[in-house]
C-alpha cells in the first residue's frame, strides 16, 4: 500500500526478492496537469502497471466490496510506505501483520512530515523505522530500524531520495525476519515522541527574528518542496538554496540588499546569502540569473 515515488524502491524491492504482491492498494487517479484536466497516475500505479500487477484503488478504505476484497486474497501480511491511515477492518487482515516504514526514527517525528521537521529542527542523524500498525497514527510496536546522519549540505529532497532507498532494504529485512519468526515486536516510549505534523503554506513562511542558524535549518528542510518564503515587495520570494554567515550585519533582520553580485539578507546573528530561488509564479533560479533580469529591469518578480 502506497502512492509517491518514496514507496516505489520498496515495491521493486519486494519483487526483486522473489516475493508474490497478491495486489498493489493506492490512490485512486486525480485530475491534475494544466488545465486540470489530465488524469493522474500515482508513481507506485504506474510501477505497478509495468509489472502486470493487481491494482486496487479505494476512494474509501472502510468500503465493504474494498475490504471483502482483502479478505479474498488472504494476504500473509500488508506493507504500508507513504499511505493513508488504515482502519483496524484493514490492518487486522494478514495473519502476519500489517507493518508500515516511517520516515524516522520513532518515536521521534511521529506524524506527516518527518523528513522535513528533522531538518528543520537541526538534527544531525535521522532514519528509517518498520512498526506494526495499531489504533493511533505512529504509535505500534517497533521492528527494525536504520539511522542515517544528516548532513550539513542535506536538504528535505537529498534525504528523502537516501531514506526511500534505505527504507526499501529495511522493509525486505522486516518481512524476512516477520517470515522466519525472529523478529521481536518492542513498545515505543511514547515520554520520548515528539511530533511531525503536516507542513502548510503559511508553515513555510521565514521568520527572521530566529538565529541564521534556525534559518539556513528551515530552509533546508523545505527545499526543494514547498519551498521556505518570504516577501520581496508584495510578491512571494522562495529560497531554496542559501548560506548562512555569521557575521556582524549592517542589515536589520529580514532586511535585504544586493552588493557583490549577491542576494544577502540580515539575520539577528549574520546574515543570509541566497544561492537559488523561485520568484512567485516563475521557475527556479541560480542568483545570478535573478540578479541579471534585477538589474536589467527584467520582470523577475
Amino acid at each position: 500500500m502506497g502512492t509517491p515515488g518514496f514507496a516505489v524502491p520498496t515495491l521493486q524491492k519486494l519483487i526483486e526478492s522473489g516475493y508474490e504482491i497478491a495486489a498493489v492498494v493506492t490512490a485512486p487517479d486525480r485530475l491534475g496537469g494544466r488545465g486540470k484536466n489530465q488524469l493522474l497516475e500515482s508513481d507506485v500505479k504506474k510501477f505497478a502497471l509495468e509489472h502486470n500487477l493487481r491494482i486496487l484503488q479505494p476512494e474509501k478504505l472502510r468500503d465493504p466490496e474494498f475490504v471483502q476484497t482483502l479478505h479474498d486474497l488472504k494476504p500473509d501480511m500488508m506493507i504500508v510506505v507513504a499511505f493513508r491511515m488504515l482502519p483496524e477492518m484493514v490492518w487486522s487482515i494478514p495473519h502476519l501483520g500489517t507493518f508500515n516504514l516511517h520516515g524516522s526514527l520513532l518515536p521521534k517525528y511521529r506524524g506527516a512530515a518527518p523528513i522535513n521537521w528533522a531538518i528543520i529542527q537541526g538534527e544531525k542523524e535521522t532514519g528509517v523505522t518498520t512498526f506494526l500498525l495499531d489504533k493511533a497514527i505512529d504509535t505500534g510496536q517497533l521492528l527494525l530500524q536504520q539511522s542515517i546522519p544528516i548532513e550539513e549540505t542535506d536538504n528535505a529532497g537529498t534525504l528523502h531520495d537516501k531514506m526511500m532507498h534505505l527504507g526499501a532494504d529495511l522493509v525486505l529485512a522486516t518481512v524476512q525476519q516477520l517470515e522466519s519468526g525472529t523478529l521481536q515486536p518492542s513498545p515505543q516510549k511514547d515520554q520520548e515522541s515528539t511530533h511531525a505534523p503536516k507542513i502548510f503554506k503559511e508553515t513555510c513562511q521565514i521568520d527572521f527574528t530566529k538565529s541564521g542558524k534556525e534559518i539556513y535549518n528551515f530552509i533546508r528542510g523545505l527545499s526543494p518542496f514547498p519551498g521556505a518564503w518570504t516577501l520581496m515587495g508584495d510578491k512571494e520570494l522562495k529560497i531554496l538554496e542559501a548560506l548562512f554567515h555569521p557575521k556582524q550585519s549592517n542589515l536589520n533582520p529580514g532586511e535585504w540588499t544586493v552588493r557583490n553580485q549577491k542576494l544577502e539578507y540580515g539575520t539577528i546573528d549574520g546574515i543570509l546569502e541566497v544561492l537559488s530561488l523561485q520568484p512567485e509564479g516563475k521557475k527556479r533560479m541560480t542568483i545570478r540569473e535573478f540578479l541579471n533580469g534585477y538589474r536589467n529591469g527584467k520582470s523577475v518578480l
